[in-house]
């Protein structure tokens, strides 16, 4: 039995299918009408209650279904009608007469209408809103893939958010998709309404005067009551369906369900309703208008206006401005992520007793502070201040340490505290981040707009300010807050000013996080280590591995975006290679290229989709040419490329990687374990954010796509 409703979906679309073929009687007939109406009610009130589409995404196939259903119906009703002189059931015969109230004209009038208004209208409409929205939802999915990867290296989502974020995004992509070819069979169902019509009254008056011998006015009235009858009962289930479908596809950017987004935005808009009440009143004066109607009615909107103003005036305000000096002054102090303070030179640590800079700066020690190099700094123009400042409800801060969080845990390396502070040497707008005292990135927020990020192709421009993305260089534009939620429908990719900063900065972070492990770094990494393993640690420091061969190791994994958080294995491996060549170690190359061996699993993750590699590859013959290039410098071998197959090579990489723009994967170029160390530094100077990895870098149980490959080309092949 559980089986068999299993399939249940199964046997209904095979009854269906049997009511194309089966005569029905007027029973079973209205019983099936019924269920129609109900089945349809159902699906609008779902759509009305849900809070976004793909909630109900099984609707395109829905409406496949119910229209087949409704087209069923249509034809045991017409052969009914046809062949039982007008009469289908009882569903059918009321609504006919309660309609036509004894006028063939007037009833046959109104079916049209409410047909052409399904038809042109509702119908119409919801097939464009669907076209559009397939359409701006596919151009939209690289914008909201580089959204969710940049949420993703800020720390704010982890990979499984972002994994179940993406297969949204490809659902929703597939659903509009749907929902586009859905719309057209809406309005095939119209049309065939309209045929059924023609044929039930054309067809029965024929068959009725021939057959029946009766008068032309008793037949006509008694199939214009079965039509009319008939034409309603298809046509209300299918107007409801219609409505169904505008509502799905045009609740996009809802928050809620219908009738919490309709309430709140509403009440939060009482002035406009008390206007509408005033203008209601006005209208009276107008001679002929029903005064005590329109009385009525505008007390109701104007009372309606004034409570809701009260009541949101009665609701506690959000402080929202806070109390800073100049920009450039010492108001905002020093924050790190650590969100400790740096002591001014006018605090003391004894009481609130102030001195002067000078006579801080007396003291020879006080000036010694003064030549420490912070690991990492951020400066702000004074605008930017109010998103730092927790005091008046900054959040970059808190932002900055679930990054840190996020990216120890993917990366295993700690960043250290980020110190923030003011500058007057920015502009109100700007912010600087440093690395070791110097600048390395710049950017310009506008705290009180959003970015939008554009799409390839924009079905239409957003009015804005012009700009480019700083983490990514995406061309952008700042638009207003109320502009928002039309950008979306056009298919930018919108993002708040907090967000921006974030991701710069932890796209900067990673990638310069090798200039931060310092020789202390690695030595609280390897006491961490010790808690947990402590015969290997004692095993292999510092007298097999030293500490400062063991930060080469670490500074060239992270410089190429390698996890070093197994740092078991990366000992490990080290101990193998030493026992395996010898000590010291001669081949640091060779060493990491065992390491990553090592670590294949942990690379294949970062750049692996669905058990699918996409990569870039090197012709064979490219690959022995380079081979025949290596040369032997004072700190090893290096690859010295003829110029012209240098610029060839770098062209065609260019050229490659804008395959990669419609993927979430990073580039990846796939060399052998020879060549792999020696081509990344080739490239690295060029594409710094390309990844090379080798074949022994790859789990087995991964697939390999090569979506691209490099070659030596003619005159290149000649120069070699």
């Amino acid at each position: 039995m559980r089986k068999l409703l299993s399939y249940s979906i199964v046997l209904f679309v095979l009854t269906i299918i049997l009511l194309l073929i089966i005569p029905l009687p007027a029973a079973l007939v209205d019983v099936a009408i019924i269920i129609n109406m109900s089945l349809s009610m159902m699906i609008l009130i779902i759509t009305m209650t849900i809070r976004e589409p793909l909630e109900f995404s099984i609707f395109p196939s829905l409406l496949l279904v119910t229209t087949l259903f409704r087209l069923g119906i249509n034809v045991s009703t017409t052969r009914n009608i046809l062949t039982n002189s007008g009469s289908s059931g009882q569903v059918i015969q009321s609504f006919g007469d309660f309609v036509l109230r004894g006028n063939v004209v007037v009833g046959l009038i109104i079916y049209m209408i409410i047909v052409l208004m399904q038809f042109i209208v509702i119908t119409k409409g919801a097939e464009r809103v669907s076209e559009v929205a397939a359409r701006f939802t596919l151009d939209a999915m690289p914008g909201k893939q580089m959204a969710i990867d940049a949420d993703l290296n800020s720390g704010l989502i982890n990979e499984q958010q972002a994994k179940d974020r993406r297969e949204k995004i490809q659902r929703e992509a597939d659903f509009y998709g749907s929902m586009d070819g859905a719309t057209k069979i809406v309005k095939g169902d119209s049309i065939m309404s309209l045929i059924t019509t023609a044929i039930n009254l054309i067809g029965g008056s024929i068959i009725g005067i021939v057959q029946s011998g009766d008068t032309i006015g008793n037949v006509l009235s008694t199939y214009s009551i079965a039509t009319v009858g008939d034409g309603l009962v298809g046509q209300i289930p299918s107007l409801l369906i219609s409505v169904a479908t505008g509502m799905i596809v045009t609740r996009a950017v809802s928050e809620g369900s219908l009738n919490e987004d309709i309430s709140k935005q509403f009440m939060a808009q009482p002035v406009a309703i008390m206007i509408s009440g005033v203008v209601v009143a006005v209208l009276a004066v107008i001679p002929g208008m029903p005064v005590l109607q329109l009385l009525i009615i505008s007390v109701g909107l104007i009372a309606g206006g004034y409570f809701l103003s009260r009541r949101l005036q009665a609701e506690p305000a959000l402080a929202t401005s806070g109390a800073f000096g100049p920009a450039g002054g010492t108001s905002l102090r020093n924050f790190s992520a650590d969100q400790d303070m740096e002591p001014m030179p006018g605090d003391e640590a004894g009481g609130p007793k102030q001195v002067s800079e000078e006579e801080y700066y007396k003291d020879v020690n006080n000036v010694y502070t003064l030549l420490s190099v912070e690991a990492i700094e951020m400066e702000f123009g004074y605008s930017l201040i109010p998103m730092v400042d927790e005091s008046v409800g900054g959040r970059l801060i808190n932002r900055i340490i679930i990054f840190r969080r996020q990216y120890a845990q993917d990366m295993g390396f700690v960043i250290p505290s980020i110190r923030l502070r003011d500058s007057s040497g920015l502009n109100t707008n700007q912010y600087c981040i440093k690395i070791k005292g110097e600048e390395v990135a710049k950017g310009e927020i506008l705290i009180d707009y959003y970015l939008a990020l554009e799409p390839e192709n924009p079905e239409k421009e957003i009015d804005g300010i012009e700009t480019i993305e700083p983490a990514y260089g995406i061309p952008s534009r700042w638009i207003k807050p109320e502009d928002r939620e039309l950008a979306e429908i056009y298919g930018y990719t919108v993002i708040d000013p907090l967000s921006v900063l974030v991701t710069h900065l932890s796209e900067v972070v990673k990638q310069h996080a090798h200039e931060l492990i310092t020789r202390q770094e690695v030595i609280h990494l390897i006491e961490n280590i010790r808690k947990t393993s402590p015969e290997l640690v004692e095993e292999a420091f510092p007298n097999l591995i030293p500490y400062s061969l063991f930060q080469k190791i670490l500074t060239s994994l992270l410089k190429e975006g390698v996890p070093i958080k197994d740092m078991v294995t990366i000992i490990e491996s080290v101990l193998e290679t030493i026992s395996e060549t010898g000590f010291p170690v001669k081949d640091v190359d060779g060493l990491i290229e065992n390491i990553r061996t090592a670590l294949k699993r942990t690379i294949t993750r970062l750049y692996c989709e669905d058990g699918t590699m996409k990569v870039i590859t090197l012709d064979s013959e490219l690959e022995r040419t380079m081979v025949g290039c290596l040369s032997k410098g004072e700190r090893g071998y290096y690859l010295a490329l003829n110029p012209d197959v240098l610029q060839s090579l770098i062209g065609q990489i260019t050229t490659q990687l804008k395959k990669f723009n419609s993927f979430s994967q990073s580039p990846v170029i796939l060399t052998s374990q020879v060549m792999r160390v020696h081509f990344y530094r080739l490239i690295d100077q060029f594409y710094p954010n390309i990844r090379v990895l080798s074949f022994n870098e790859i789990s087995n149980n991964v697939q390999i796509q090569s979506i691209g490959s490099l070659t030596l080309e003619g005159k290149e092949r000649k120069g070699a």
